[in-house]
């Protein structure tokens, strides 16, 4: 019998985010131990909000722990409201009570604590800017050996960026950390826009699960799918009213590898210029004579094709189970 994937999240919650989020708490195979939060798709603040707000309604207590609100050296951004809405969540027009605050501890002081309790038995699925992860390396350098596994939502290597021709979004807020992320010698996976721009989902979906449930959590993400894909059908006219899956994917491939096909290769990442935030990988073993990718620094696996239609399925049988329960009282 396979034993549960003990995860820890790293979020920026963000509507694909959300979808993420619920996907992992409806899976009978994922225990979410705990969540950090990172600026990103909102401020920091915002992001913890969202991340007790999104468990609490859907009746489960998970710790949060607030993290980073800049990155680790370049100066800090806006928030794109015009994708997530000024909330994150497509800007909903009201909330339940549902309470609930973060840990007094940081992100990072949280991921290293549970490392250190449970070594070689957490994941940390992170799909935001990765500065949470960069100090708690640099608080916990052997952080790589305790932690199970390393998935990220981040980069592309043969996909054009969402953010620039080259660059993804969550690697571009914060290239420093990335960096630091993809050469610390740890099992790390990369789900980028290689294959999370080959699943849509359209806003109907969403709807249907809302129907189905009549849930306030599913009508929550429901409500934040539409304003997502109404920035979605403004530069992507030819998608329909529909999204890309993004994050959700990251826990489809913990859960469900095999519908994916991957290369291994050194990821590095350009800190300056006007590739800002670009992930490079190493296809070929080339002896390259420019430093940085010599043979002692560590591969990462990267998601380079998925079986769009098997995830899109997994997803809805998944969100679809019976895993919600009564929100949580103040």
């Amino acid at each position: 019998m396979q034993t549960k994937h003990k995860v820890i999240f790293d979020t920026d919650p963000g509507v694909d985010d959300a979808m993420a989020l619920y996907f992992a708490l409806a899976h009978p195979d994922i225990d979410v131990v705990g969540i950090t939060t990172t600026f990103g798709n909102v401020y920091v603040e915002q992001a913890t909000i969202n991340a007790l707000y999104l468990t609490r309604i859907a009746g489960r207590h998970i710790p949060v722990a607030q993290g980073v609100n800049v990155p680790l050296a370049k100066a800090a951004g806006t928030p794109p409201d015009f994708i997530h809405g000024a909330d994150g969540l497509g800007n909903l027009p009201s909330r339940i009570e549902v309470g609930g605050k973060a840990e007094v501890e940081s992100a990072a002081e949280f991921i290293v604590k549970m490392a250190r309790q449970h070594p070689g038995e957490i994941t940390l699925v992170a799909v935001g800017p990765l500065g949470n992860l960069g100090l708690a390396l640099k608080m916990e350098p052997q952080l790589p050996k305790l932690l199970k596994k390393v998935v990220l939502m981040a980069g592309a290597v043969d996909e054009p960026g969402n953010v620039s021709p080259v660059a993804e979004a969550n690697v571009w807020n914060d290239p420093d950390a990335a960096d630091l992320v993809f050469t610390a010698g740890w099992d790390l996976t990369m789900v980028g826009l290689d294959v999370t721009h080959r699943v849509v989902l359209p806003s109907t979906f969403f709807a249907r699960l809302a129907q189905h449930h009549k849930h306030v959590a599913m009508d929550t993400l429901s409500h934040a799918v539409n304003f997502y894909a109404n920035f979605y059908q403004s530069i992507r006219p030819d998608l329909g009213h529909a999204c890309y899956g993004h994050d959700v994917l990251a826990f489809v491939w913990l859960v469900a590898p095999e519908i994916f096909e991957t290369q291994s290769g050194r990821v590095r990442v350009a800190k300056e210029g006007i590739g800002n935030g670009q992930t490079m990988m190493a296809k070929l073993p080339i002896p390259y004579p420019q430093a940085g990718w010599e043979a002692s620094k560590p591969e990462t696996r990267v998601c380079m094709k998925v079986d769009a239609d098997a995830c899109s399925k997994l997803i809805d049988a998944t969100l679809s189970s019976n895993w919600l329960q009564a929100p949580l009282s103040k």
